[in-house]
């Protein structure tokens, strides 16, 4: 999660709770005590807060790539304040003891408050008008391919970025536009001091020999910023640039490590979880079952061995949505847009994510998580390891019933899919928590509900 995105939610949960402050004291003409906000009505507060922030998620009110304009941004709290109400009010009318007195009014003047807060609040920090630290000025140290990769990546940023120029170093090709050349490697201090510079990417494609040590000193102990090209892109993309990255970054670099309590709590939300789930979806079973097997002759349930955690296989469990003799005559392939070997009620089940209901099981024995990379056939990951560096890296953690990679890329059916989409996983893996896991599902809900990427 960026910075923007963090600062963006904080900002949301202040707003929230000075709406309901403002909303008592125009209801009653005075500010509330502290007793308002403890026992049950910490949690009357702590309702509203959680209702106003996965509205606004969920209308993608925090889009990752890109900022809103203020109309678009003006539209999508409303329609986050509309469902904030429908959804409050539903909570109070199963739950009256969590309702104000009188709650129409407050509930009214909460939400109207904050949605002027919110909307002053993210209209104010596009182009880092309310928080500064949102723009920055980058650098570029070198000229050749990465350097230009990262410049366009920079300018085409939604994340107030701005490209101060570049650095040329010697033996570095030219790969940039010559009037974007901003300074010498010998004089990168100075360069940094004329350009304001908040921050310096070096983006060499070969350091040995070439790497101004001294200068790139001096320039990070006066307080600027200096990352490699990899950090930086991962900071922007949410995702790993794997073809840059050595064995040796991922060894000294920042994450990939998980602690036994979040792994306790990983799957104790996963067992949770897909408990619940098992018991809300049990009642469409038969219903669901009987649908299959009207459709088209063939079995219900479909097993498929895939790669699970350490390379261990297991069997992977499935609604069918193929004919039964989907690859008699091709072997193990991918499935394409519009697959003619996917059935009428299929196409549907594979939109709706309904297919993957089963995979409750794999989750309760322990083959799978709720969220993790999505785990490969054998046939296609033997082939993978073979042309993408760093593919097997992706088996050091369960595989998940849905994942980063799922939620930010649309489905795969190809080497270059697999690369994009192993570029999620690593990043999934390197920051991997309770937290990313639950923003994750959250992301999952909208993609079901939407219908998007499955094929």
């Amino acid at each position: 999660m960026n910075r923007r995105f963090l600062t963006l939610i904080i900002g949301d949960i202040l707003c929230a709770c000075s709406a309901v402050i403002a909303a008592f004291w125009l209801r009653y003409n005075e500010m509330p005590d502290i007793a308002r906000f403890s026992g049950l009505g910490g949690v009357r507060v702590g309702l509203f807060v959680f209702v106003m922030i996965f509205s606004a998620f969920f209308v993608e009110l925090y889009h990752p790539d890109r900022e809103l304009k203020p109309r678009e941004a003006s539209g999508r709290i409303f329609l986050s304040l509309v469902i904030s109400f429908f959804a409050l009010s539903s909570v109070y009318y199963l739950f009256p003891a969590i309702m104000y007195s009188p709650s129409r009014r407050v509930l009214a003047l909460s939400l109207a408050g904050f949605g002027l807060l919110q909307f002053l609040w993210h209209v104010g920090s596009r182009g880092g008008l309310i928080f500064p630290g949102f723009s920055q000025r980058i650098l570029i140290l070198g000229t050749g391919p990465l350097a230009s990769q990262i410049g366009n990546l920079v300018t085409s940023s939604q994340h107030n970025y701005t490209l101060s120029g570049y650095v040329t170093c010697p033996h570095e090709p030219v790969y940039v536009p010559a009037s974007a050349i901003v300074g010498t490697e010998s004089a990168l201090y100075e360069t940094v001091c004329r350009q304001r510079a908040h921050q310096i990417v070096v983006s060499l494609n070969e350091r040995r020999g070439v790497f101004p040590l001294r200068d790139v000193l001096n320039c990070k102990m006066s307080g600027v910023d200096v990352v490699d090209a990899p950090s930086f892109y991962e900071s922007v993309t949410g995702k790993l640039l794997i073809e840059n990255i050595s064995p040796s970054w991922f060894i000294f670099s920042q994450g990939f490590r998980v602690t036994a309590i979040t792994r306790f709590v990983k799957r104790g939300i996963d067992i949770c979880c897909a408990l619940v789930g098992s018991v809300l979806v049990l009642p469409f079973v038969p219903i669901i079952a009987l649908a299959i097997k009207l459709d088209s002759p063939g079995q219900v349930l479909f097993g498929q061995e895939r790669v699970g955690e350490r390379g261990k296989p297991f069997f992977l469990y499935k609604f069918r949505t193929m004919r039964q003799d989907a690859e008699a005559g091709t072997g193990a392939v991918w499935a394409q847009k519009d697959d003619p070997r996917v059935t009428r009620l299929g196409r549907f089940l594979r939109k709706s994510r309904i297919d993957e209901i089963p995979q409750f099981i794999n989750v309760l024995r322990g083959d799978m998580s709720l969220v993790g990379p999505r785990p490969e056939r054998p046939e296609f990951v033997e082939k993978l390891n073979t042309v993408i560096p760093y593919y097997s890296e992706r088996h050091y953690v369960k595989p998940g019933v849905t994942g980063w990679a799922q939620v930010r890329y649309p489905y795969g059916a190809s080497v270059e899919d697999a690369v994009e989409k192993l570029r999620y996983d690593l990043y999934y893996i390197k920051n991997l928590s309770v937290i990313f896991d639950l923003m994750i599902i959250l992301e999952t809900i909208k993609v079901v509900l939407f219908q998007r990427g499955g094929r």
